[in-house]
């Protein structure tokens, strides 16, 4: 267009605009500055106690259910945590877990309670002994002990609730997205 009078060139420009415009009006797709929501893959760092765990949000049951099954891939300082609605005494089992895990049991402000043992392919329950407990989380053999991790550490509830709202959870009630 090296030669076109400076009308036509304003008219081209023009339809131009007013093309992209449109594509873009119609697009259903978010924003491209919005963060995309986390999903249960995704890793968090979590302080408890003084140490940072990379924690991954089981939040859905079908999360929950699944939990570390079949994972032989846990990072030394890797962890699942499980959080509910509502405080509870909890019941875990190994099916289908390779990996010797232990869990550790808090209550409702974040305070770990117990700590218990599971072993690979285990089918027997493990119970908590409390039932005012609302998050469950698992980590290697032995990680809590190695850690110096004991009952009444703090699991950092405002990186918790901050991975909660990445994941598109209101973390008062965490069944329901909030997003």
């Amino acid at each position: 267009m090296k030669n076109a009078n400076p009308v036509s060139r304003l008219l081209l420009v023009a339809a131009m605009g007013l093309l992209l415009g449109l594509t873009a009006c119609g697009s259903d797709r978010p924003a491209a500055t919005a963060e995309p929501l986390k999903t249960a893959s995704d890793f968090f760092p979590i302080k408890v106690g003084e140490r940072v765990v990379r924690m991954q949000l089981a939040i859905q049951p079908v999360e929950q259910q699944r939990g570390l099954m079949f994972r032989r891939d846990l990072g030394r300082d890797d962890g699942m945590i499980f959080i509910y609605d509502r405080p509870q005494q909890m019941g875990f089992w190994m099916r289908n877990t390779p990996t010797a895990l232990d869990i550790g049991f808090f209550d409702p402000a974040g305070r770990l309670q117990e700590i218990y043992p599971m072993h690979p392919f285990d089918e027997r329950t493990v119970s908590s002994r409390g039932s005012n407990l609302i998050y469950a989380l698992e980590m290697n053999q032995n990680w809590f002990r190695e850690n110096g991790v004991k009952p009444g550490a703090q699991l950092d509830l405002k990186a918790l609730t901050a991975a909660m709202k990445a994941r598109g959870y209101d973390p008062r009630h965490p069944a329901g997205r909030s997003q």
